[in-house]
Parts: structure tokens; C-alpha cells; sequence
């Protein structure tokens, strides 16, 4: 909501759009900036150049395989033979004798970066030439037994001992300023106000967007995250409707998933029908992940000033300012994105002491309208 929006009276409060920035001057506004965190280093022991000036000097073809500190910060080289064991030792560092060659483990590297950039390596996380073990390190999630990920491992196993398979745990994704695009996480517009995130989804034509609420994309603004361009709006509808999308560039991973605060993402699995008394979970850049129950359905919504919004429905999760927009969910279904709530003073009804009045758009009519559909977890 905006400054600009005046908002109607509504049951123990008042009723309005939840965009950041966007709620009338007589409220407290939530226009909330993006924070920068500074990045130390951590100092390092051993001088990284010393095994880079090692290898140079023994040359590519020696049959060094790598180099590594060990604990005591001592300076190991893997080789394959005898006689580069002996010149390592000559210039002052330790040999570790490997079975097989520089050559051979890059070879298997090659043939799996191939393998995985022609077809796919499914849920593998990473493989690379490891001087400690003297073979390609091959990492897997635990738990991930799709086809092709099994290709991709038969593959690799298929060198025998030249490779180690290792169970790992946990999720990666890239984490230079967050790349990831997830349900209910913050975005925000050149005007400088700031809405969350609905639902990534593809159109029936191939382009990249992801659903909001249609007062965020009013005007037509271009969005951003992070201080980076995510794209500008694709289509908006307000009021009557309010859902929008906003095309997203190429660099951004679209994800299957809502963010779950601290609780553990959400994997989006399909779409679901508002079912009044249903359990329903919504995330939001401002309350984060908050949970109620559905009370009605084709509720039409007065936002004032003859901003006529219909067929939302009415919920009992925590909603405020800035979470306009954001992901809603029961289960692993999504329900619909965020477009308003009665508050008190900014805050949702509850932390006055009564049952909180949240109004969401219903996810189908947004999908049609914009010929889409959602992208879902793997």
C-alpha cells in the first residue's frame, strides 16, 4: 500500500494493501531498505603461492597430482611416481604417493563435466580431482535416487577406483547476494517501495516471471533484489483483480519453493482451491512465515477510494506491510498471494488481542490470466 492509498474502515481496525511503503500517512509506514552485511576473510596460515610456485616448477607433466596443508600446516604433494616423489622431497616438501596419474583422474573429470553439460547430472552436487585421496570426488546428496542422477553415478562409478563417491548433506545453491528466487522473500520496486515475492512461473511461451500482487505492479515499475535487476513488470491487474507478474532475467535460479524463514523452505507441489476452515501458511518479507485458517472465499474487499478488489479470500495468518504479494500455502499447495489485511496501529489484529483479517488472491485466476504455470520443486 501507499501513501497515496487512503484506506477503509474495517472491523477492529482498518483494512489495507500490505506492499512496504504502501499504508496511509496516519500509519506507521514499512518501507523497508535492503541492509548490506560486511564480508571478513579469514586469515590464512600457509602462503597458497608456495604449492602454486611448487607445481610450476615441477611442470605439468610430472606427475604431480596436487598439493595440500595437512594439519600440522605441512606442505604434501600427491604424485604417481617415484621420481617425482624424490624432487618434491629435494625441494623441500612431502610426497604422497598416489595410484594413478594427473592425466587419468582429468581425464574422468573431463568425461563427467561433458556428461553433465550434454545431459544432465541430475541431483550431484560436485566432482573434482582430490590430491588427498589420489582420486574424483564424486558428492551426492543423501537420498537422491532419481534416474538421472543414478545415470550420472553409473557413469562415474564405471572408473572404478579412480573414483570416490561421497554422501553429502544439506542443499547448495549460489550465495554471492542470493541468486536464489523463492516464494515470500523480498523485492523491490523503483519507486523505492518494497513488495515479497509470490510464486515463480513460466508463461505458455517460454518467459520467465514470477506472480505478485497486482498493487505492487501498478504503474508498471521495474523490480529488483538485492540491490540487482530482476525485470521489469509483464502484466498487472488492479483493482478488481490483484495479482500481477514481473519478467525475470536470465542469471536469477527460479525455484520450486517458498522460504520458510528459518523454518525450513516449502517445496511447491501443485495448486489448491481456498477451502474455508483449510490450514494455510503464508511468507512474507515483513512477518515471515505465519500460519491460520481460512474463513471465507469470494470475499470483495474494499481498499477505498473505490479500489474494488473481488474473489479474494479471508484468512487468519499474521499479515503487515511489506508482505503484499508473498507466497500462501497449504501444505505443499500453493493457495494464493497476499494482497491485504486489517491492521492496528501496522500490526496484524493478533497482537492487539483479536483474530487477524487477511485477504489473499486465489492462485488459479492469476495463472490464467497471465497463461502460466507454476515452476515446482524437483
Amino acid at each position: 500500500m501507499s501513501g497515496r492509498f487512503r484506506v477503509g474502515a474495517a472491523v477492529a481496525g482498518v483494512v489495507v494493501l500490505t506492499a512496504g511503503g504502501l499504508v496511509a500517512a496516519n500509519w506507521a509506514t514499512a518501507d523497508t531498505r535492503t541492509k548490506t552485511t560486511q564480508k571478513t576473510a579469514q586469515n590464512q596460515t600457509e602462503d597458497p603461492l608456495v604449492a602454486e610456485t611448487l607445481e610450476s616448477q615441477l611442470g605439468s607433466d610430472s606427475g604431480v597430482v596436487g598439493s595440500y596443508y595437512d594439519n600440522t600446516g605441512e606442505l604434501n604433494v600427491a604424485v604417481s611416481d617415484l621420481a617425482t616423489a624424490q624432487l618434491v622431497r629435494q625441494i623441500g616438501a612431502i610426497p604422497r604417493l598416489v595410484r594413478f596419474t594427473a592425466r587419468e583422474l582429468n581425464a574422468v573429470q573431463g568425461q563427467l563435466n561433458k556428461l553433465a553439460m550434454t545431459s544432465s547430472a541430475g541431483k550431484v552436487r560436485s566432482w573434482y580431482v582430490d590430491p588427498v585421496s589420489g582420486t574424483v570426488v564424486v558428492s551426492v546428496p543423501k537420498g537422491a535416487r532419481d534416474s538421472i542422477t543414478q545415470r550420472f553415478l553409473s557413469r562415474a562409478v564405471a572408473n572404478g577406483e579412480r573414483v570416490t563417491v561421497r554422501k553429502v548433506a544439506g542443499t547448495i545453491r549460489p550465495t554471492a547476494d542470493d541468486f536464489g528466487l523463492r516464494g515470500g522473500v523480498q523485492v523491490d520496486k523503483n519507486t523505492g517501495y518494497v513488495c515479497s515475492l509470490g510464486f515463480n512461473a513460466r508463461t505458455r511461451k517460454g518467459n520467465r516471471i514470477f506472480l505478485t500482487a497486482g498493487h505492487c505492479t501498478a504503474g508498471k515499475p521495474s523490480f529488483s533484489r538485492n540491490g540487482y535487476i530482476l525485470g521489469n513488470t509483464y502484466t498487472s491487474s488492479f483493482p478488481g483483480n490483484d495479482f500481477g507478474s514481473v519478467g525475470v532475467i536470465e542469471g536469477w535460479d527460479q525455484q520450486g519453493y517458498v522460504e520458510g524463514w528459518g523454518a525450513g523452505n516449502v517445496a511447491v507441489k501443485g495448486i489448491a482451491d481456498a477451502t474455508v476452515g483449510s490450514t494455510l501458511c503464508k511468507s512474507g518479507k515483513s512477518t515471515g512465515w505465519t500460519c491460520g485458517r481460512i474463513v471465507a472465499r469470494n470475499v470483495t474487499v474494499n481498499y477505498g477510494n473505490n479500489r474494488i478488489v473481488r474473489g479474494l479470500f479471508q484468512h487468519t495468518a499474521c499479515v503487515e506491510a511489506g508482505d503484499s504479494g508473498g507466497a500462501n500455502m497449504t501444505g505443499n499447495y500453493a493457495q494464493g498471494i497476499t494482497s491485504g489485511a486489517a491492521l492496528i496501529n501496522g500490526q496484524c489484529l493478533e497482537k492487539s488481542g483479536q483474530t487477524n483479517e487477511s485477504y489473499s488472491q486465489p492462485i488459479a485466476e492469476a495463472l490464467q490470466s497471465t497463461q502460466s504455470r507454476l515452476i515446482l520443486a524437483n
